[in-house]
């Protein structure tokens, strides 16, 4: 491996955003740690990254389970010896639709269980890994949402778990400081991936009424990631907002 590669763990890279950042990153001359649920999918990311010139490592990973993150960051020391950018990207909307009062308890804690306690566990691992290694020091991206600013209507278990994310930016921002560790966070409105398929069908809104929204390239996902990541780690985007512009979020629609 060129020892001037940078290298990067990507959480839910079988898919949508992370399927859009990887290669991305590979082109800019990163090597790749591909995590996620789905072996075949991380495979199929695998090849964009290659075909980028990048190198990438699949490793089948479910992010709510501590073992499964502890696996995953043994494989990337085992292979690269170093973790220079953690992009906590995974994560589910969960069941859409249902009102609070009928939101199942399996159901939110699958959403916490992904969303939030997922970007805890592979935090805590990078910030062990990060911290250990010489020189010492990395960068965590969080993918946050809208979310983590205003709710859409029926989306407690998400919204909870997005406005929790920033909670968990801010404070490995700060705790990471003594470690050489910045730490921010993108939050996405209306990326077009398999995710926001249905914002193209009409989707409530807060008056009640179903609207279309409009939809933006994920592809400006993945140069905004790019451009936070290649920051000296003396600089750092602590948060961005990257949105479709004319979609229903500033203001009152």
């Amino acid at each position: 491996m060129d020892a001037m590669r940078k290298i990067a763990i990507i959480t839910g890279a079988g898919s949508g955003i992370g399927r859009a950042v990887a290669p991305v990153l590979g082109a800019a001359g990163w090597s790749l740690v591909l995590a996620g649920r789905k072996p075949e999918k991380l495979a199929e990311t695998a090849t964009a990254v290659e075909a980028a010139g990048a190198e990438a490592l699949c490793v089948a990973t479910d992010v709510s389970r501590p073992e499964d993150v502890d696996a995953l960051f043994a494989a990337a020391s085992e292979r690269y010896g170093r973790l220079d950018l953690l992009f906590n990207n995974a994560g589910t909307f969960g069941p859409g639709g249902l009102p609070v009062e009928d939101l199942p308890y399996s159901a939110w804690q699958k959403v916490v269980g992904t969303n939030l306690t997922g970007a805890f566990l592979c935090a805590q691992a990078a910030f062990r890994l990060m911290k250990a290694q010489t020189p010492q020091g990395g960068r965590i991206i969080n993918n946050g949402s809208i979310s983590a600013h205003a709710p859409r209507p029926d989306s407690v278990a998400y919204t909870a778990t997005k406005h929790g994310m920033t909670g968990l930016t801010k404070s490995l921002s700060l705790d990471g400081r003594k470690y050489r560790i910045a730490c921010g966070q993108i939050d996405i409105g209306n990326a077009a991936t398999d995710m926001t398929e249905r914002m193209r069908q009409g989707v409530p809104q807060a008056d009640g009424e179903l609207a279309v929204e409009p939809v933006m390239d994920v592809a400006d996902i993945a140069t905004t990631v790019l451009h936070m990541a290649e920051l000296p780690l003396e600089a750092n985007v602590q948060f961005a907002t990257v949105l479709a512009t004319t979609m229903p979020f500033i203001g009152r629609g």
